[in-house]
C-alpha cells in the first residue's frame, strides 16, 4: 500500500516538475524570439509606410476575381484594383485566374478609401514603348499589323499604335491599298515621340536591303541562256517584269508563246511562280531579258512536214480583220483564210459574215512559207466550185426564171442556183425605153425571165438580158422611117441643142437646132412645150447608134419649093423684055432650086435666102391684094398694063418696069418665102 502510495504521489509530482522545467526552458528561450519577432514587426510596419510611385510598373498576383473588378496583390498593405474589361480578350471571355501573377501600373492611390488603382494595359503599354526604344538604338525590327488605312497611309498595332507611311509600304506603289490591311509584316522604326505618342514606321527599308543582298547573289549566279524561276512582279500590256531575286526581268510578250498572246494577263497574275530563260543579260544596266517560249521547240520547224498544200486541217477562228480570219492550227502556227478564199459565190464583204472568233472550221492549205511564218487557207476549196458546171447547166442563149434579189443603180441580180447571181444591167433591161433607175420598172422579189448572155468563170460573172426576149425595134425603123420621109410626132424633151421627137414608144428622133428654121435659133426652149405635136422630115438613119435625124427647116423648104414651081410653070409668056427677063431668071433659079432637094443642103439654104429676099421686096398691100385664089382673074391684066406702057414708052418709060413688078408682085402674094434670087431680078430691071 504506502509503495502504490508513493508511486501515485511520485506520478503527481512528476507533471508538476515537468511543467517547471518547461517553464525554465521557455524562459531561456524567449529572449530570441522576442528578437525575431521584433524584426518582422519592424520590417511590416516599414512596409507599411513604403509607398509605389504613380506609374511604377510592379509585379503583382490575381487573388480576387468578381463582375467589375480583380484584386491584385503588389504586396502592398491594400490590394489593388483593375478594370474586369482589361482582361477580356477579342472574344469577350475573361482572361484572369487566382494566383495569376500580372504586371501592371500604378495609376493612383485612393487615401480615403485606402483602395490603389491599377491598370494592365498601361503596364503593357509601358513595356512596348520601352522595347521601342531598345529596338531604335539598336536598329532593331518590330512585328506588327496593319489595322486600317489613314490619311497618307495605315495605322499599325505593334503593341501602340505607329504611323506607316504609304512610300514606305513597299518598294513601288501599291495600287490596291486594301490588300495591305490584316497583313502582320516586320517594320524599322524611323523616328518616335512617347511624349505626344507618335511612332513612324517603314517597311521599305527592311525590302531594300533584302533586295540589294539577294540582288548581288542573283547576278553573280545567273547568265545568258540559263534557266532560272522567277515571280511575277508586275504585269502590263507590252509584257510581264519577273523578279528573280532581287533582280528584275522583263517578259516580254512576243516571248511568252509562239502562239498568239492578246495580253500577258490572260496567261498570269501578279505572284505567279514561272520558269523563264536568260535571253540577254546587261549586268551595267542590270537589265535582263527573259523569254518562256524558248523553253520549247519552234513549232514552224517542222510545219511544212505536217501541213502540206492541198491538205485539209481543222482549227479555231482566233481573230477577224477586214481582209480575212486567222485559223489556230496549234499553239504558235497560224494561218489566214482571205476574205476572197472564204466562198465560190459569195461577194464577202467582212469575214464576220461568215466566221466568228472561236469557231471550229475545216480549210484547205493553200500554200505555206515556214521562213516568213505564214500559212495561207481557203474554205471554199474544201467543197467543189459552182462555176465549173455552170456554163453546162446555162448554155448562152437559155431563158431562165429566177427571183430578183437585189436591185441597184446598175441593174438587177437575179438568183439563178444556190450562191450564183445573175446581173441584168440597166442597159439590157429595155430596147427602147429610157431607165433611170431599174426600182422603175421591178421590185425585189419580183419572179421574171431574162436570157443567157454571158458567163465569164474566170470573173465569176453570169449576164443576163431581160430585152433580148424580144425582137430589137430598131434594126427596122429604117423600112418604118424612110429618109425624106413626113412624120409627126410629140415633143419629149427640150435641150439647148435640139427638140427631141418620140416617134413610137421607145423611139425617138432628134430635131437639131441648126434644123428647126431658117433663122439662127440659139436654144428651142421657150419656142415649144413639151407634148407639143411637130411634123419634121427624116434626114438620116443610123440604127447601130440609135439615131433618127429629123428637120422642120428641110420641110418648109419643099413646101417653098413646090409652090415656086407651081408659081412658075403657071406663068405665061412675056411680051416685054423684062417679063422675059425675069421669066428666064426663075427658070434659072428654079433648076438650081431643085439640087437642094436632092439632097445638097447648102444649095437649099441659098434658094431659101433667095425666096426670102424676094418675100422681102413684097409691098404688104400687094400681098394682100393679090391672094393665090384670084390668080386667074389677074393675069389678063398683066399685058393691058405693058401695052400701055408701050404706047407711052416715050414719055412714061419708068413706069413700064413698076407695072411688070406690080405683075410680079401680084403673082408672088401667096410666096412670102420667095428666092432672093427673084427679087434681085426684080429690083434690077427698073435700074436698067
Amino acid at each position: 500500500m504506502e509503495n502504490l502510495e508513493q508511486n501515485n504521489s511520485t506520478e503527481e509530482v512528476e507533471p508538476e516538475e515537468m511543467e517547471d522545467a518547461s517553464m525554465l526552458d521557455n524562459q531561456a528561450d524567449a529572449p530570441e524570439e522576442e528578437e525575431e519577432s521584433m524584426e518582422s514587426l519592424m520590417e511590416m510596419y516599414e512596409e507599411s509606410f513604403k509607398r509605389f510611385a504613380e506609374g511604377e510598373v510592379v509585379t503583382g498576383k490575381i487573388i480576387s476575381v468578381d463582375k467589375d473588378y480583380v484584386l491584385v496583390d503588389i504586396g502592398y498593405k491594400s490590394e489593388g484594383q483593375i478594370r474586369i474589361n482589361e482582361f477580356r480578350n477579342d472574344e469577350g471571355e475573361i482572361e484572369a485566374n487566382l494566383d495569376d501573377s500580372v504586371e501592371v501600373m500604378v495609376e493612383w492611390w485612393d487615401d480615403e478609401n485606402e483602395v490603389v488603382v491599377l491598370s494592365k494595359e498601361k503596364a503593357a503599354k509601358v513595356k512596348v514603348w520601352e522595347a521601342i526604344k531598345v529596338a531604335y538604338d539598336a536598329d532593331d525590327k518590330v512585328e506588327g499589323v496593319i489595322t486600317s488605312r489613314v490619311k497618307g497611309g495605315f495605322s499599325v498595332d505593334i503593341g501602340v499604335q505607329a504611323f506607316l507611311p504609304g512610300s514606305q509600304a513597299d518598294l513601288r506603289p501599291i495600287r490596291n491599298l486594301d490588300e495591305m490591311v490584316g497583313q502582320t509584316f516586320e517594320f524599322k522604326i524611323l523616328k518616335y515621340n512617347r511624349k505626344r505618342s507618335n511612332i513612324v514606321l517603314s517597311r521599305r527599308v527592311i525590302l531594300e536591303k533584302e533586295r540589294e543582298s539577294k540582288r548581288a547573289a542573283t547576278l553573280a549566279s545567273i547568265h545568258e541562256g540559263k534557266e532560272v524561276q522567277g515571280v511575277v512582279k508586275n504585269i502590263t500590256e507590252y509584257g510581264v517584269f519577273v523578279d528573280l531575286g532581287g533582280v528584275d526581268g522583263l517578259l516580254h510578250i512576243t516571248d511568252i508563246s509562239w502562239g498568239r498572246v492578246k495580253h500577258p494577263s490572260e496567261l498570269f497574275t501578279i505572284g505567279d511562280e514561272i520558269t523563264v530563260k536568260i535571253l540577254n543579260l546587261d549586268l551595267e544596266r542590270e537589265r535582263v531579258s527573259l523569254g518562256m517560249k524558248q523553253l520549247t521547240e519552234d513549232p514552224w520547224s517542222t510545219a511544212a512536214e505536217r501541213y502540206p498544200i492541198e491538205s485539209k486541217i481543222t482549227g479555231k477562228i482566233v481573230s477577224l480583220t477586214d481582209y480575212g480570219a486567222f485559223v489556230e492550227l496549234e499553239e504558235g502556227i497560224e494561218g489566214l483564210i482571205h476574205v476572197s478564199e472564204m466562198s465560190w459565190t459569195r461577194k464577202v464583204r467582212h469575214p464576220s459574215k461568215i466566221v466568228s472568233v472561236g469557231e471550229e472550221v475545216e480549210a484547205v492549205v493553200l500554200d505555206i512559207k515556214p521562213d516568213n511564218r505564214r500559212i495561207s487557207l481557203g474554205m471554199k476549196q474544201v467543197a467543189p466550185n459552182p462555176w465549173d458546171v455552170i456554163s453546162e447547166k446555162y448554155p448562152i442563149g437559155t431563158t431562165i426564171e429566177g427571183k430578183i434579189k437585189n436591185i441597184t443603180d446598175f441593174g438587177i441580180f437575179i438568183g439563178i442556183d444556190e450562191g450564183i447571181d445573175g446581173l441584168v444591167h440597166i442597159s439590157d433591161i429595155s430596147w427602147t425605153k429610157r431607165i433611170k433607175h431599174p426600182s422603175e420598172v421591178y421590185k425585189k422579189g419580183e419572179v421574171i425571165q431574162a436570157i443567157v448572155l454571158d458567163i465569164e468563170k474566170a470573173n465569176e460573172r453570169f449576164s443576163l438580158g431581160i430585152k433580148h426576149l424580144t425582137e430589137d425595134p430598131w434594126k427596122t425603123v429604117a423600112q418604118r422611117y424612110e429618109v425624106g420621109k413626113e412624120i409627126t410626132g410629140t415633143i419629149t424633151n427640150l435641150t439647148d441643142f435640139g427638140i427631141f421627137v418620140e416617134l413610137e414608144e421607145g423611139i425617138e428622133g432628134l430635131v437639131h437646132v441648126s434644123e428647126i428654121s431658117k433663122e439662127k435659133i440659139k436654144t428651142p426652149v421657150g419656142m415649144y412645150n413639151v407634148g407639143d405635136l411637130i411634123t419634121a422630115l427624116v434626114m438620116n438613119i443610123n440604127s447601130d447608134e440609135r439615131r433618127i435625124g429629123l428637120s422642120i427647116k428641110r420641110l418648109d423648104m419643099e413646101d417653098d419649093q413646090t409652090l415656086l414651081s407651081e408659081y412658075v410653070n403657071n406663068m405665061k409668056p412675056a411680051t416685054s423684055t423684062f417679063g422675059e427677063i425675069l421669066r428666064e431668071n426663075l427658070q434659072g433659079k428654079l433648076g438650081e432650086a431643085a439640087t437642094p432637094a436632092e439632097g445638097d443642103a447648102e444649095a437649099g439654104d441659098a434658094a431659101v435666102d433667095q425666096e426670102d429676099d424676094i418675100a422681102a421686096s413684097d409691098e404688104p398691100e400687094a400681098e394682100a391684094d393679090a391672094p393665090a385664089d384670084e390668080k386667074p382673074a389677074d393675069e389678063p391684066e398683066a399685058p393691058a398694063a405693058e401695052e400701055d406702057a408701050a404706047e407711052e414708052k416715050p414719055a412714061d418709060e419708068p413706069e413700064a418696069p413698076a407695072a411688070e413688078e406690080d405683075a410680079a408682085e401680084e403673082k408672088l402674094a401667096d410666096e412670102p418665102e420667095a428666092p432672093a434670087a427673084e427679087e434681085d431680078a426684080a429690083e434690077e430691071k427698073p435700074a436698067e
